[in-house]
């Protein structure tokens, strides 16, 4: 596998550039991204499925800068998206339509007719009530609408509660054995052509065990289907699967691809999975500057310019980053066991507990791993903080692929309405006197 982020001569690399001189162009808090370690992703997963591996849509909630999308672009992904704003996206960076899947619970009549319009690869449908709205949007159009629905298989994944996503109960799909009569139903409304099954039983999952209860039931009921005389060519399986943040054993690619084949034997079918967090977590770190070491006669506090407002994972689920230092500790330097924490006013703004890092001094760096995915895509501007700049390394290139959002930009985005802009001129009142 290839290691994007290493040591060389004291300093930490993203692959030919050091983190500090990153620091230095572009400031903190900053997201970095390897272009090969992404690639590297990507080619894993083809070479495992090889010699005939199947449509790998690229999800895009993941990590939607455009630079990250147009890199998987380039090298023939697809994009599983869940919103008009992600279509747009995956369009802007070279995506072609038909290798587009379109998920999520709330899809708006508006995003539909676009997608439509755009004529992308397959709705992934929800609900009966969405099979209606998207059947009558289509026949408006005067087009058929590919579909596949998203099967819930009541297969509970070995996850966080927050990102499981195929149990009984859970608000994604339709409960598998009440697909047949939906697919049925599908086969007779005239805007709608089905075409596939679905489904997706979470993210962050290891265990192969899950994916195969899971996949055997979605290819039963394929072939059940097939039996009934609907023409299902095409099996999204979805994605899931696992990535190291904090010691964890990588996810065996090459026997989810063995799995996968003994499955589908004789069953001659199209294949699409949606990996996001794979290709692209292990991709980025989040570059932060330590701000002061605040010390209690309880705890040691190492506080950071990156905050939740930066990267949301450790509040929002619980999640642990790997940290580590951009300029590596001596060989026998004492580590202080130490909590990580941002400036955000909230208790919760803290990235993990006891972390064994050297003493570090304000204007430090540290650095975030396995911070490519759901980082920035969750950034806010709470306590209206800078947000951080993004930057795509490629070797010796470095590029700046989203600039740092100062304060004076995200006001520029806001208006104080008339009426109060005469009271401060009648009052005097927020003139600074």
């Amino acid at each position: 596998m290839y290691e994007a982020f290493f040591y060389r001569e004291g300093e930490l690399f993203c692959e030919e550039i050091a983190l500090s001189e990153l620091a230095r162009r572009f400031g903190t808090p900053l997201y970095v991204y390897s272009a090969n370690a992404i690639r590297d992703r990507w080619h894993a997963l083809r070479a495992a499925f090889a010699p005939d591996p199947p449509l790998f849509c690229y999800a895009v909630k993941a990590n939607h800068n455009l630079a990250v999308i147009r890199t998987l672009a380039l090298l023939g992904a697809g994009a599983d998206v869940v919103s008009g704003g992600e279509l747009a996206r995956a369009r802007a960076a070279g995506v072609p339509a038909r290798k587009i899947v379109f998920a999520g619970v709330g899809k708006t009549d508006a995003e539909i007719r676009r997608a439509l319009e755009e004529d992308i690869l397959q709705f992934n449908v929800e609900s009966e009530s969405e099979l209606e709205r998207i059947a009558a949007i289509a026949r408006a159009l005067g087009r058929r609408a590919p579909i596949a629905l998203r099967v819930n298989p009541d297969v509970a994944a070995a996850t966080h509660d927050k990102i499981a996503t195929g149990r009984r109960g859970d608000k994604f799909g339709v409960p598998i054995e009440d697909a047949p009569a939906l697919y049925e139903k599908a086969a007779r409304l005239p805007g709608l052509e089905p075409v596939g099954v679905h489904l997706h039983v979470g993210s962050q999952i290891f265990e192969l065990s899950t994916f195969e209860r899971a996949y055997a039931r979605a290819i039963a009921l394929a072939r059940a289907l097939r039996g009934r005389g609907i023409a299902i060519r095409r099996l999204d399986l979805g994605g899931g699967f696992g990535v190291p943040y904090d010691g964890e054993p990588p996810f065996d690619v090459a026997g989810l691809a063995a799995l996968v084949r003994r499955l589908v034997a004789g069953l001659d079918v199209e294949l699409v999975f949606e990996p996001g967090r794979f290709l692209v977590a292990e991709a980025g770190v989040l570059v932060s500057a330590v701000v002061e070491l605040k010390e209690t006669r309880e705890r040691r506090f190492l506080v950071l310019d990156a905050g939740m407002n930066a990267l949301l994972r450790p509040a929002l689920y619980g999640a642990r980053h790997a940290l580590l230092p951009v300029r590596a500790p001596a060989p026998h330097e004492t580590l202080l066991v130490t909590d990580v924490v941002g400036p955000i006013c909230e208790s919760s703004d803290r990235f993990g507990r006891d972390y064994a890092l050297p003493r570090l001094r304000p204007g430090d760096l540290v650095a975030f791993r396995t911070a490519g995915a759901y980082g920035m895509v969750m950034a806010s501007d709470y306590n209206s903080r800078p947000s951080p700049a993004e930057v795509l390394i490629d070797g010796r290139k470095a590029a700046l692929v989203r600039a740092r959002r100062e304060p004076e930009e995200q006001m520029a985005q806001e208006r104080i309405p008339e009426w109060l802009e005469r009271s401060v001129r009648a009052t005097g009142c927020g003139s600074g006197a």
